[in-house]
């Protein structure tokens, strides 16, 4: 069996880029299973996460401008090329399964041009505010989601993440399997006056608002320290610093950017904070879990809800607000014996996100036999 996963490049941080690696590896340690990445615009650029050597890396060297607008001339000129280049690559290698784990170009035309193979289209983001867009009558509205349910239909399964994406699925093609997560022996010790938070800083990971949450914690607990991962996206960082700057946390928030193995250095915090506006389903969260670390999150639209066990392995804050969010992350630091029973808990309930549990839900949808 060939399995080809089709994406814009591997090389950079991320959940989904983690997720295809952890796959791929799996599946080449089946007898008689090849698999394929195959990139638009890979770069030359070594993987950022760990492949085995016999997964195939494939680059069709596209190259789209991201700087702007898909539709843009150039863009466009580079969507044909790439249907073009796509096109013969299959005809070539004659998949038997492709998966097409985010949004590109070749959403909209590989049902067409490989009807022969199983063709799985995966959601990583979450489809929360469609029913509300959907109430629009409008005549280009309509028949905009008109066309993507049509499209969707196309595909033979669109993987969901959760159970609450299932609903926005529209074509009766859904099938739920969670993003996998390794098993860990290290366990965090939670006696460190730390807490973690993880993650592209961006607008959607709400990091204004653990910020501000945090200015009520200091208040209290002047001797704990926040420090936040995660690559900065057009220049929010800045933004936040300011933000640090102007409520005199400078001393004790901190910036500390992106590094490989967050699972490792999850272990040296005694909590994980998320104060994220949406998360479809966040792996940060179940790398912390893994390690035994307790969550404090916002009950997002909605993964987090999907992989916290309130009060069991963590605890779920109405959604953006600040004022008990800062709460809730003082009564973790105020209760070590709380932060030990959840870390606890959460090694235990990690187990049914474990990769090996995990692909055999996708061994049943692939029809691929256990290794």
């Amino acid at each position: 069996m060939k399995i080809v996963f089709n994406t814009d490049q591997i090389y950079l941080h991320g959940g989904i880029e983690k997720v295809m690696a952890t796959k791929a590896n799996y599946w080449v340690g089946i007898p008689n299973v090849q698999v394929y990445i195959v990139t638009t615009e890979q770069q030359k650029n070594i993987p950022r996460y760990f492949l085995d050597k016999r997964v195939n890396i494939i680059d069709l060297g596209v190259n789209y401008n991201r700087s702007k607008s898909y539709f843009s001339k150039e863009n466009l000129l580079k969507a044909f090329i790439h249907l073009k280049k796509q096109k013969e690559f299959f005809r070539k290698l004659q998949p038997n399964v492709i998966i097409s784990p985010n949004f590109n170009f070749d959403h909209y035309w590989l049902p067409f041009i490989k009807k022969d193979s199983r063709l799985i289209k995966e959601r990583h983001s979450s489809r929360y505010k469609e029913p509300e867009a959907r109430k629009n009558k409008a005549l280009f509205n309509r028949l905009k989601f008109k066309f993507n349910d049509w499209l969707d239909s196309k595909y033979t399964k669109i993987v969901v993440l959760n159970e609450d994406e299932r609903k926005y699925v529209m074509s009766n093609n859904a099938v739920v399997i969670p993003n996998p997560i390794e098993s860990q022996i290290m366990q965090a010790d939670l006696i460190n006056k730390r807490v973690l938070a993880a993650g592209r800083i961006s607008q959607v990971k709400g990091f204004d608002h653990l910020i501000k949450a945090w200015a009520i914690v200091n208040d209290s607990f002047s001797d704990w320290h926040l420090d936040i991962y995660g690559q900065d996206y057009l220049d929010t960082q800045k933004e936040l610093e300011q933000l640090i700057q102007d409520l005199q946390l400078q001393d004790v928030i901190h910036f500390k950017g992106s590094i490989d193995n967050i699972p490792e250095k999850m272990t040296e915090y005694s909590i994980y904070a998320m104060t994220s506006q949406t998360e479809c389903f966040p792996m940060v969260l179940l790398e912390a879990l893994s390690v035994g670390l307790p969550i404090v999150s916002y009950d997002c639209p909605n993964g987090p809800r999907n992989i916290i066990q309130d009060k069991i392995d963590g605890l779920l804050i109405q959604d953006q607000n600040i004022q008990i969010f800062a709460d809730s992350l003082k009564e973790l630091i105020l209760d070590k014996g709380l932060r030990i029973k959840m870390g606890n808990n959460a090694k235990e309930n990690i187990h049914r996100f474990t990769t090996f549990e995990v692909m055999k839900k996708w061994k049943s949808l692939l029809n691929l036999p256990n290794v």
